[in-house]
């Protein structure tokens, strides 16, 4: 009897171990839907030129379903993530489609809904993360763009490390990157806009990076990247707040080195990027300005439908950093919280970049780019709609480039209404 007794316990001893091993895995999981209404009007102001469309104007909806998991129990802890998008028209036609908020068919037209599914395995030993399957970065030197309907997707494999007080380090290789108006996978590119780089694929994108807290108030990073055989970069970032009279003083200072890789793919890559921008706080208010120059004989690459992490951030329509530019920003936020309405804010924004070099069919030397913004956004902030955001913003951009230059001169106005259901 004895025997049997142990027997018993021992045979349900693994299935003890497992149920346990799985519980975390459900009990610390989460999922919610996003939903993203974007509404995208862009009206371009070139001479007349029947070969260029003057509008851009598409209406859609966004549907994100996100999971993840927890950790298994144990030393190395397992888990998944897994979501699904699914980008669906509500209005478009030929004459005004290519927001990039919409995929088009091989005749221009919008397609009615497109969608992805992907996952992340993922694997945790103390404070170190090991990812690989399809996800969202926001890395300086890989950043998944959240300017359309759907943010772009990279798949690859990263690591990111806690374990040393104060200090992160992280790394990844990735192959692939979905684009945000696609469905799917496709080689990693250098940005090739006016006419700056060779439009190339290339086998893979390689980081490695680390954020060392120097102080309470000094937050201190460096990042070195490379897109195999087109360019090689280096990246400093220095972020310091300190109280400044009433208010508090955030100063951000970046820099970016920039150089070939390999066999060059994509032709010569020269560029150092300086910039810095202070932000003074008071109460409700922000002032921010900034200074931004570029030197060497090209323009600083990044990869390609993807967004920069420049030193001054937040425009729209083009991104400052063409070779020899210089731009200064100013820019003025407002958090309504101050006076009662928590949840509203306003920001008015003025960016100038001048002295550009381009090829001599697009301009030359000696030309400029200025763009400005307005924006108000909204989010409620109690009741059965908690958590709904709406936002309305207004660009306008000009240039005195020519024609054969990827940015045009343009009036931009985005609508966008997001909430988030949380499922568990």
């Amino acid at each position: 009897m004895r025997l049997r007794t142990t027997g018993l316990l021992l045979s349900s001893l693994p299935f003890s171990l497992v149920a346990q091993a799985q519980s975390a895995f459900f009990t610390e999981s989460s999922a919610s839907v996003l939903l993203h209404n974007y509404y995208m009007d862009r009206d371009y102001k070139d001479p007349a030129n029947p070969a260029l469309k003057r509008e851009l104007r598409e209406w859609a909806q966004g549907v994100t379903l996100d999971f993840k998991s927890g950790y298994t129990e144990g030393p190395i802890g397992f888990g998944l993530d897994l979501h699904s998008m699914t980008g669906i028209k509500l209005d478009s036609s030929p004459d005004r489609a290519g927001t990039q908020l919409l995929p088009l068919d091989s005749k221009g037209r919008a397609e009615d809904d497109y969608s992805n599914f992907g996952g992340v395995a993922k694997a945790r030993y103390a404070k170190s993360k090991l990812n690989h399957g399809r996800m969202v970065l926001t890395l300086p030197v890989a950043y998944s763009s959240p300017g359309r309907l759907l943010p772009q997707m990279f798949q690859g494999t990263t690591f990111q490390s806690e374990d040393i007080d104060n200090l992160t380090l992280l790394g990844g290789y990735l192959d692939r990157i979905k684009f945000r108006d696609s469905s799917n996978y496709e080689h990693i590119r250098v940005t090739a806009q006016n006419g700056r780089f060779r439009d190339v694929d290339s086998s893979g994108f390689s980081y490695v990076g680390a954020k060392y807290n120097v102080a309470p108030n000094l937050t201190a990073s460096y990042y070195h990247a490379t897109l195999n055989d087109i360019y090689r970069q280096d990246y400093i970032w220095l972020v310091h707040d300190t109280p400044l009279g009433p208010g508090s003083l955030k100063t951000d200072f970046r820099w970016v080195g920039s150089r070939e890789d390999g066999a060059a793919n994509a032709g010569k890559v020269d560029n150092d990027n300086y910039g810095v921008v202070f932000r003074y706080s008071l109460g409700g208010h922000t002032f921010s300005t900034g200074y931004m120059a570029l030197f060497g004989d090209t323009a600083q690459p990044y990869m390609g439908r993807s967004e920069p992490s420049p030193t001054v951030e937040g425009a729209i329509a083009t991104d400052f950093l063409n070779a020899k530019e210089r731009t200064w920003q100013i820019r003025y936020d407002y958090n309504f919280a101050a006076v009662g309405i928590p949840g509203l804010t306003a920001m008015l924004w003025h960016m100038r970049g001048d002295n550009i070099e381009l090829p001599e069919r697009m301009g030359g030397r000696g030309l400029y780019e200025r763009e400005s913004q307005a924006q108000v956004a909204y989010v409620i902030q109690s009741g059965p709609l908690q958590g709904l955001g709406f936002k309305v913003r207004h660009a306008w951009y000009r240039n005195d480039f020519t024609q054969a230059a990827t940015f045009r001169d343009n009036n931009d106005l985005r609508v966008n209404i997001l909430y988030t259901w949380k499922l568990w």
